[in-house]
């Protein structure tokens, strides 16, 4: 999707985006690129083919030098962060005037008529149809491209020059046809993204100051602003239900199948919607600061992550078109030379095979292919940052996955509270509440709710340590809440008590000051409905699950168990899931890692696909996780690998199709029964064709 110069120097640049509304195929991408390219001070240059947008990293002084260059090639730079023009096919009239002058010429030659009065009727036809080629392939020309405005330009004006005046003119016109359709298709990939945007309503109906509700522009609504949603209504912003009660539609942000019930303090999103009873919510994020906006903005930068297949595409198009015209040029002047063949019928073979020169159904179909999937993922509520992780996802052998919040609800609830010493000056259970209360781990939460009393210790030098606990000080003396391994030689009343917890899938906590263990908990976690279908899909994929937990072996075991998964480690460190993560990729395969929770950091940036569970609202995780799962459906791993397989298998089929089509044409032309009209069949209808098939991504899955 887009093209990346590397920088050449350390030297200070400024960054200019800019919106070219002339770039329409990997034909002015290429212009674009090789011209701005050889600007000595221009660092990097990235093309954002989908969307039109052109990214020039240059020094502080060459901004208008840019735009100047770009103005020589005939386009037009414009505000990238303005709204896009809304584009309207015109000259229609006078395309349809030119097809019937192309086929009046055709007639003519066919009723004998003198050569004269076809010329004149096709001079016309290509005028009408063929200005905005030649305009373009002059440009091309002059900037060193041999594009295919350039070849068909010279392919068009070489059959006029040896006489085939009629078959000029309906291919000039069959060409300007073919490419009208072309940017159709291609602007149905940009609504897709487009759309994802547009599901937030213009306006919102606010609560003024005296009380009093009205309709304003939902970009001026300032955070804290409390908003009114009727039912059936879409939600425009994202904030927190302060009133009422309904049933919300969060597919276009989730992906959920069935309605979520929302009520005071529930969080809502924008661009869902309201099915039943009115809504007031205070918003929490401007407009352009919502989940649904992210999202968009990360599908949109994911296009710049080009994957495999399309850098390879790229790389072979440098070669192919090159080599292609050499080809002609041989095969229009060697014959004649070499053994006496006629110059008009070699000049004519070399005039086709110079119009199904460019690779342009090559190179469109990948970027298309690849924003159909990213859209086609959006849609069901999985974010994927880049083509790459898109492609990369149908080579998952191994899923190592987190058990709270990923199998499990992530919500455990306190089933026992034991005081181990009665010391009475320390209210153990009170200590233990409240420094689970400061502590956003789960588990804590779980004991938090489970002793409201503690609410009224002060904690001093709260601290809290991935994978082990958290401590702090009351009356100068240092508590901390953590793991049985805080106690390292328990009483055997207490060992035997922790260990019947752990068989029974609980997880168990210690408070412990200097002196040893003071209180025990237990907290019990439950796995969620749909974990053990949503594992049984993957293992029918192919591939295969671990569970890497924190908690101890028995309770990883437990869910395991209740999951479908073989493979179960408990007492996992943060560092030792991401030894976990080394160790499967040794074994072969691309590994994918599934988690929500700080400690799952270091495995995710090592797994090669790193997935974030219940994404939705996380700035952070809509910013970082290679895959984003908007909520917390496990099941859509197993989608996202479907799709990554679909992808591929369109990939490569339009790459297979368009070589194919090419390489037959490249035989009947050498075989003397190649035409023009082939030739035009070959090169954009076949661009059709590969843009169509990419575009089959966006249907829902059945």
């Amino acid at each position: 999707m887009a093209s990346t110069t590397t920088p050449r120097s350390d030297a200070p640049s400024v960054t200019s985006r800019m919106r070219i509304e002339q770039m329409d195929c990997p034909t002015e991408e290429a212009l674009i690129r090789n011209r701005l390219e050889r600007m000595t001070d221009v660092h990097r240059v990235d093309v954002d083919l989908v969307r039109r947008i052109l990214t020039v990293d240059h020094g502080p002084a060459t901004g208008r030098a840019v735009e100047d260059a770009l103005r020589s090639l005939g386009m037009t730079p414009t505000n990238a962060s303005a709204p896009a023009p809304v584009r309207r096919p015109g000259g229609t009239s006078v395309l349809v005037v030119a097809g019937a002058l192309a086929m009046a010429s055709e007639a003519l030659h066919w009723v004998g008529a003198p050569e004269w009065s076809s010329a004149i009727v096709a001079v016309l036809a290509i005028g009408l149809a063929g200005l905005g080629t030649y305009r373009k392939g002059w440009i091309a020309v002059r900037h060193g491209e041999l594009n295919i405005n350039a070849l068909m330009s010279i392919a068009v004006t070489g059959a006029a020059i040896i006489g085939a005046w009629s078959e000029a003119a309906m291919v000039m016109v069959l060409f300007t046809l073919a490419e009208r359709i072309e940017a159709g298709s291609l602007d149905r990939a940009r609504r897709a993204i487009a759309e994802l945007l547009d599901l937030a309503p213009q306006t919102a109906t606010v609560r003024a100051a005296d009380g009093s509700w009205a309709d304003v522009d939902a970009r001026s609504v300032a955070i804290g602003t409390v908003v009114r949603v009727r039912p059936g209504g879409r939600i425009p912003l994202d904030g927190v239900v302060v009133a009422g009660r309904s049933t919300v539609d969060q597919a276009p942000i989730t992906g959920e199948g069935l309605p979520v019930d929302k009520a005071e303090g529930d969080v809502v999103y924008a661009g869902t919607i309201n099915e039943m009873g009115a809504l007031e919510f205070r918003s929490s994020a401007a407009a352009d600061g919502t989940t649904l906006a992210r999202i968009v903005r990360a599908v949109e930068e994911a296009q710049g992550a080009r994957a495999p297949t399309q850098r390879f595409v790229d790389r072979f198009a440098r070669v192919y078109t090159p080599l292609v015209v050499l080809f002609a040029l041989g095969v229009a002047v060697v014959p004649p030379l070499a053994w006496g063949a006629g110059w008009a019928p070699s000049a004519y073979q070399a005039l086709v095979l110079l119009v199904i020169a460019c690779p342009c159904a090559l190179v469109i179909s990948t970027p298309v292919t690849v924003v159909s999937g990213l859209a086609a993922a959006a849609r069901t509520g999985i974010l994927i940052k880049g083509g790459a992780y898109l492609e990369r996802g149908r080579d998952l052998r191994w899923l190592a996955l987190d058990k709270t919040g990923t199998l499990t609800h992530g919500a455990p609830e306190g089933t026992d509270a034991v005081v181990l010493d009665g010391r009475a000056d320390v209210d153990a259970l009170g200590i233990a509440t409240a420094l689970a209360a400061r502590s956003d781990h789960p588990v804590a939460r779980a004991i938090a709710r489970a002793g409201a009393e503690g609410a009224s210790v002060e904690i001093e030098g709260f601290t809290a340590t991935a994978g082990l606990g958290v401590e702090g000080r009351v009356g100068g003396v240092r508590y901390q809440l953590g793991r049985p391994t805080l106690a390292p030689d328990p009483a055997p009343e207490l060992a035997a008590r922790l260990e019947a917890w752990e068989r029974q899938g609980k997880t168990a906590v210690v408070l412990v000051d200097d002196r040893g263990p003071l209180a025990a908990f237990a907290v019990a976690d439950t796995i969620r409905a749909t974990s053990r279908a949503a594992v049984a899909d993957l293992h029918a994929l192919g591939i295969q699950t671990v569970l890497l937990s924190g908690d101890n072996v028995h309770a990883a075991r437990a869910i395991a168990s209740q999951a479908g998964i073989v493979d179960a480690r408990g007492a996992q460190l943060p560092e030792d899931k991401a030894a976990a993560i080394t160790d499967l990729r040794a074994r072969g395969g691309a590994v994918g890692m599934v988690g929500d929770g700080i400690n799952d950091a270091p495995a995710l940036a090592r797994a090669d696909i790193g997935f974030a569970m219940g994404a939705a609202g996380s700035d952070t995780a809509i910013e970082t996780a290679d895959v984003a799962l908007m909520d917390d459906d496990l099941g859509k791993v197993a989608r996202f690998v479907r799709l990554s397989r679909a992808t591929h298998r369109v990939l490569v089929q339009n790459i297979a199709f368009a070589l194919g089509v090419k390489a037959v044409f490249f035989a009947l032309t050498l075989t003397g029964l190649g035409t023009m009209w082939m030739a035009v069949f070959a090169d954009v209808g076949t661009s059709l064709l590969v843009v169509a098939n990419g575009l089959r991504l966006l249907r829902p899955a059945g």
